[in-house]
């Protein structure tokens, strides 16, 4: 039986993890849910938590293959770590399927199981989520509501509906069930299509420099210059082309994170470097930099740093949500000793404490560094703050190949839509992306290659309701997922005691054991 939930478990992982990009077959996160749900319905908490696992672990282990660049060992404990929520969501499935309308619950489930994911430890791992994986979908839309737990939701609960369907429906409740399954992301798609209004357009250039080395290679000092050298190159590119009249004239222009990893305040050439591409596009940049912290100096801040034709750097924001073990090191003088690889993090990224909200000619741009835009709170944080636009600067070089740019362009896109926000992708070397407030695709650069994306993108000011109540549906979704957990559990209980098991005494283990059963 082990070799059999085992062998569920891993269908069910891979069905997910096809779903999102690379691959990106979005209806195959229905299909892997309906089979993890079917597996874990009328079984023990234990058993389900073996399926639960191997469904992580397999889901996890394709999606963030691209950690592997970074060594095996933190691929594998990443998985091991992310397949570990992915059981508890099962063993929690197994006691809310014994409920009438389990389907709704099992919804419930997801959208709690990665509201805690995304917040625990060290600020949370939300790469996987299921509504991440349907950027294409035609209920993305939906998230306009309420951010991606509204769309994990449907995603899972459409998964319970054909697990029921299979399991225990008949006749035309079955097809009924098969029939809403394939027409609800249709049904739902137009519902929030006019929900944002534009409140004027503005021209927006993303330029994309390419790096000289993916991989971890990146990182190497003596290639710093020519990153930042390739993206000055490639904006004075688009002031020639400007000229020409190839390209309109760029009201703003964003740079992606790590275009300047040279401290533009304190190495007066990268300075000059960047002035020079600002004046020759004659239009504000936003540069992404790592500089020294002046607060405390034995640590560095990754920046967007607004830097202007006139009057030279201007306004910035630093990244509040930095990485763990990517961009400092918890624990460091412990974990240092015993992992050699730490050394390539020698000092801590610290945490900024803004908005990430940026004027920049006449328009309040939002920024949102690299894996920031996973965050649902720094995101609508921005938003509510005041952004009309948003710019996700994004340095994916270390990632090339791995699928990574291509999962966190999905996430921006699902951005686009949840805020009602254009919202533009500028990496150093792929994927750059520009999207409408729709999610609609105006333009995108693949890896490994040079150039910029020009777009008059409409900037908004309205407030969606996925901003508005930010994480109000995740808190009453572990609510009630809690509340369910307790009557599910009472009911296994009432169950145990109606078919002769004493309340106490020697059989209280066997209770406990029917209680898991």
């Amino acid at each position: 039986m082990i070799v059999a939930r085992l062998a569920t478990g891993a269908v069910a992982g891979l069905l997910l993890a096809i779903a999102f990009p690379p691959i990106g077959w979005w209806p195959t996160a229905v299909l892997g849910i309906a089979v993890l749900t079917g597996a874990c319905r009328g079984v023990r908490v234990r058993d389900g938590a073996v399926v639960g696992f191997a469904a992580g672990f397999v889901f996890f282990a394709i999606l963030i293959r691209w950690l592997s660049v970074v060594g095996m060992d933190a691929w594998v404990l990443l998985t091991i770590f992310s397949a570990l929520w992915i059981a508890l969501a099962a063993m929690v499935t197994v006691v809310v399927t014994r409920l009438p309308a389990w389907p709704l619950w099992v919804g419930l489930v997801w959208v709690a199981q990665e509201a805690l994911r995304d917040r625990i430890p060290l600020g949370g791992w939300p790469w996987g989520r299921l509504a991440f994986s349907q950027a294409e979908a035609p209920w993305v839309s939906t998230a306009w509501w309420g951010g991606p737990a509204v769309v994990t939701f449907l995603v899972a609960t459409a998964g319970a509906v054909v697990a029921w369907a299979v399991l225990e429906a008949r006749g035309r409740a079955r097809l009924a069930a098969a029939v809403a399954v394939l027409i609800t992301p249709w049904l739902l798609a137009p519902v929030p299509a006019l929900g944002w209004s534009s409140g004027g357009e503005t021209v927006v250039a993303a330029i994309q420099g390419d790096v000289p080395a993916t991989g971890l290679g990146f990182a190497v000092e003596g290639q710093r210059r020519e990153v930042l050298d390739n993206h000055v190159r490639e904006t004075v590119a688009l002031a020639e082309a400007v000229r020409r009249g190839e390209q309109p004239q760029p009201d703003i222009v964003i740079w992606p994170e790590n275009a300047s990893d040279l401290d533009p305040y304190r190495a007066v050439d990268a300075a000059a470097a960047i002035d020079a591409a600002a004046k020759a596009i004659a239009a504000p940049i936003l540069v992404g930099a790592v500089v020294t912290n002046p607060e405390a100096p034995d640590t560095v801040l990754n920046v967007g740093i607004v830097w202007d034709p006139r009057s030279g750097p201007g306004p910035r924001y630093a990244k509040r949500h930095p990485v763990p073990f990517g961009e400092f090191v918890p624990f460091r003088d412990v974990l240092t000793r015993v992992i050699g690889r730490f050394d390539l993090v020698p000092r801590d990224f610290a945490a900024g404490d803004g908005t990430g909200v940026l004027p920049m000619a006449g328009v309040a741009v939002g920024d949102v560094i690299c894996f920031e835009v996973a965050y649902d709170d720094v995101v609508r944080g921005t938003v509510a703050a005041g952004a009309e636009l948003l710019a996700v600067q994004t340095n994916n070089a270390t990632y090339t190949g791995g699928g990574q740019s291509e999962q966190q362009v999905a996430m921006a896109r699902l951005r686009a839509v949840e805020t009602g926000r254009s919202t533009v992708v500028a990496a150093t070397n792929g994927i750059s992306a520009q999207f409408l407030p729709d999610g609609t695709l105006l333009g995108s650069l693949p890896e490994g290659v040079n150039g910029h994306l020009v777009a008059a993108l409409p900037t908004s000011t309205s407030i969606s309701p996925a901003v508005r109540l930010a994480g109000l549906p995740e808190l009453a979704a572990v609510i009630a997922v809690a509340v369910l957990v307790v009557v599910g559990v009472r009911r296994r209980s009432l169950q145990s005691v109606s078919r002769g098991n004493p309340p106490d005494g020697s059989a209280g283990l066997d209770r406990v054991e029917e209680m898991e059963g």
